[in-house]
């Protein structure tokens, strides 16, 4: 990738997952309704999930949904995760699984590859930094992320009202970072709301696939953590 600028990132799958891992959060949420989940079912059902957590994304963002909204959509959320790992539940099911997914302690966490990987793009003199549909502003992402001083700064669907893949929130990145979309990389695992998102604003997208969901992907270039991430740019 010759002339690239400034490097993307997307937050969730990307640059990090939560803690204790989701599997581990999932199998014991599921054990008190009675299933027994495994972490390549758990994996199968989140890809199967995020996909739908994009699309209503696309049509009406999560962060604007009310209690009783969102409460069906967690509930048909969870759903989608026990399909993946083999259990068909009805949406009742479903939301007490997911009742019990939320009564536990967990956090987003950075990946432990992340700030080695933002480092080696920042010593290259590039413009380093986040696209996020996260509901808060991009200094507190950052904050709340430890990303502070290991990026420039970060973009989200809170601060601007655009929900990946809405092109808009990349443009505003974009000229945040003062560079043009074909100077510019943008690295996420989702499909929908990252790659198409980031083809439609003109960007370089890469595929990060930490967890395997896309092994045989060609239509753009595919990464499984932060070295073969930079090693693409």
């Amino acid at each position: 990738m010759s002339g690239i600028k400034a490097v993307f990132f997307d937050i969730y799958g990307t640059l990090a997952g939560f803690d204790p891992p989701r599997e581990d959060i999932q199998m014991r949420a599921a054990e008190k309704l009675g299933f027994i989940l495994t972490k390549d079912g758990i994996d199968a059902g989140y890809h199967i999930a995020d996909q739908f957590l994009t699309r209503q994304n696309s049509s009406k963002p999560v962060r604007t949904l009310n209690a009783d909204e969102r409460r069906t959509f967690f509930s048909q959320y969870e759903q989608l995760v026990l399909k993946g790992a083999g259990h068909s539940v009805e949406l009742d099911v479903a939301e007490k699984v997911w009742k019990e997914v939320s009564k536990q302690q967990y956090r987003l966490t950075l990946f432990p590859d992340v700030i080695g990987g933002l480092s080696r793009l920042r010593e290259r003199d590039l413009i380093v930094a986040v696209i996020s549909n996260m509901n808060q502003t991009g200094e507190l992402l950052c904050d709340d992320m430890n990303l502070t001083g290991h990026v420039d700064f970060a973009v989200t669907s809170g601060e601007t009202g655009f929900e990946k893949p809405d092109s808009r929130i990349f443009e505003v990145a974009l000229s945040k970072a003062g560079v043009l979309a074909e100077e510019a990389v943008f690295i996420g695992d989702q499909l929908d709301s990252d790659i198409r998102g980031a083809q439609n604003a003109g960007m370089h997208p890469i595929l990060m696939d930490r967890y395997g969901g896309h092994p045989d992907y060609e239509t753009y270039p595919r990464a499984v953590d932060m070295d073969t991430a930079v090693a693409l740019i």
